[in-house]
This record gives C-alpha cells, sequence and structure tokens, in this order.
C-alpha cells in the first residue's frame, strides 16, 4: 500500500511541521500583517502628540522632554516603517530584476511596498531565503506600531533554556525561536515547553 500524504518539513518561519514551505497560517498572519501597515502608519500621526499619564503632567528631570512621542516619530520617519516595508520591497525588485520606483512620500512608499509583497507573497514565501527575518520583522514593527497606538505594554519576554544550555528570550506569541550558540530550531509550542532559565544574582 502507498502512502499518498505530502511529505512534511519545519515551516520556514515557525517550524512547526508544514507540507508547503511556509504554512498557511503563517502566511495568513504576514499577509494581514502587510494589509495592516499602511493604515497603522495613518494611525500614527495623532500619536505623535504624547498624552498624560497619570501625575500632575510633571517631569521629574530637569530638561525639557520632546514635544513628541519619539517612538512614533521614529515608525513615521525614513527608515521607521519605510526602513522595514520598503527595504525588503527594495530587496524583492532587485531580486526579480524589476525597477524600483521613486516616491515623492514616505506614505507612498509604505503603500507601495506593502502592496507589491503582498501581491508576490506565495512567491516569497516559496523562495525568499529570509522570509523568517522577513515574517519577524514585519510582526514586531506591527506590534510596536499597535503598542504606540492603543498605550498598550509590550509582551513580557521570559528566559528559557536551550538544550546547550544557552538562553532564550520568548514571549507567549513568539512564533518560533532557533538558538544562536547551537542553531537548534523551536517552533511555537516547543520553545515555550522549554525549562525556565535560572536567574543570576547581580
Amino acid at each position: 500500500m502507498f502512502d499518498d500524504a505530502p511529505e512534511t518539513q519545519p515551516c520556514a518561519v515557525c517550524d512547526r511541521p508544514a507540507r508547503e514551505r511556509v504554512h498557511r497560517g503563517c502566511r495568513e498572519r504576514i499577509d494581514a500583517n502587510l494589509r495592516e501597515l499602511p493604515k497603522l502608519y495613518r494611525q500614527l500621526g495623532p500619536a505623535l502628540v504624547p498624552g498624560r499619564r497619570g501625575g500632575d503632567g510633571r517631569s521629574a528631570t530637569r530638561t525639557a522632554p520632546l514635544p513628541c512621542n519619539e517612538t512614533a516619530l521614529d515608525l513615521l520617519g525614513r527608515g521607521g516603517i519605510e526602513g522595514v516595508v520598503g527595504g525588503w520591497a527594495r530587496d524583492l525588485c532587485e531580486r526579480e530584476e524589476w525597477d524600483v520606483p521613486q516616491f515623492g512620500t514616505i506614505v507612498a512608499t509604505v503603500d507601495w511596498a506593502c502592496g507589491i509583497l503582498g501581491l508576490n507573497l506565495a512567491m516569497i514565501c516559496d523562495e525568499h531565503p529570509a522570509i523568517r527575518e522577513m515574517a519577524d520583522e514585519l510582526r514586531q514593527t506591527v506590534g510596536q506600531a499597535r503598542r504606540i497606538i492603543t498605550g498598550e505594554k509590550p509582551p513580557r519576554r521570559v528566559g528559557v533554556s536551550c538544550g546547550c544550555g544557552h538562553t532564550l528570550r520568548v514571549t507567549l506569541d513568539t512564533a518560533g525561536v532557533r538558538c544562536p550558540a547551537c542553531s537548534a530550531q523551536y517552533g511555537h509550542s516547543e520553545a515555550l515547553r522549554l525549562p525556565l532559565a535560572e536567574r543570576r544574582a547581580a
């Protein structure tokens, strides 16, 4: 009797078993992040003006604070959201030998980059050697922008021990992690099952 079931391999993004190079769940998350980033970019404008958060609004330092939210400014400027998606879009165009258009505004670059990456996502997932890095950068950028807009705190990172003894930093939403010391790869559930790293005395 022949086994017609397709072979599985680790997903190139999260290391969970997949029949494709990047399984559908990871591909859908990348696509959702690409569709959300242009909207988040536009929502960051009002977040530039920092709101008062408790107290009487006075600063404990003697220097005047910046009159805007520095993190929001970083994401809105060249090299922020535009740097992440624009860099990946330019990389795609160079690999495919396509012309890279020039835009006069950052928002136009963000729209174009997210659009071209989304239109070519199937090819990128099937062929790009750095798809994990792209997925991670998009996820981190979306998370950072959302936290600025909503005021939510970043996810707490917890130290877990790799089999080789190296400490890895993971969150509850970690898609997967690779140990830089021994190159062991852990998917989401495997990473969360690793033993907690011992805390070292200060």
